[in-house]
């Protein structure tokens, strides 16, 4: 029971054979609109209490607006990761960050690691402007990774319906963190996911 907070942006985070519900929240204060983390039972029953996961405390989480949300997990070789938006959606700013579990425990915020730097973000040249709240699919053949995000056309667009569902391929690089790439431009014909 939320009481009158709110709470937007769920997903699932599984560890080992334990499962975690992400999401949003306001966590008060200068943190700002924040991720969080708590333990699942089982697939719909929560337990224990909610834990701040990450809050916008880098300059570049705080354009527009101070916000962490939309935290999606990102697995590979072993390696946990979380990417979340920063930044406000409504600005042209809004980008995403990556959190890597590097202890044991997913509830302590200590045993996780935030990029100091955006891992995806606006390209001018491209005309891409707030690519964010993202989410992860494999192709049908399993042998490539895809990213699919909303952006916007123009640097006014908002956080409305001017904004467009995306999807383009992404790569890892040699430390084991994925490589978004730069956001591509309208228009620009990609090669559908290998397998289809």
């Amino acid at each position: 029971d939320l009481g009158n907070e709110w709470a937007l942006d769920a997903s699932v985070l599984k560890v080992g054979s334990n499962l975690y519900l992400m999401g949003t929240y306001n966590a008060g204060g200068s943190y700002g609109q924040s991720n969080f983390i708590q333990r699942l039972t089982n697939p719909w029953t929560l337990t224990g209490s909610r834990v701040r996961l990450s809050s916008p405390t880098l300059s570049w989480e705080r354009q527009t607006g101070a916000v962490n949300e939309g935290p999606e997990p990102l697995y590979r070789n072993g390696r946990v990761m979380v990417v979340y938006s920063a930044s406000a959606c409504w600005g042209p700013d809004y980008k995403l960050g990556l959190l890597t579990l590097t202890g044991s425990d997913p509830m302590n915020p200590a045993h996780w690691t935030k990029s100091p730097n955006p891992v995806f973000q606006r390209n001018d040249a491209n005309g891409v402007f707030a690519p964010g709240h993202n989410g992860f699919f494999k192709s049908p053949d399993g042998t490539e990774d895809w990213i699919v995000y909303h952006a916007n056309d123009s640097a006014g667009g908002g956080c409305d319906m001017n904004r467009s569902t995306r999807a383009q391929k992404f790569t890892w690089n040699t430390d084991g963190t994925p490589n978004f790439g730069t956001p591509v431009r309208l228009g620009v014909t990609l090669t559908a996911p290998s397998g289809e």
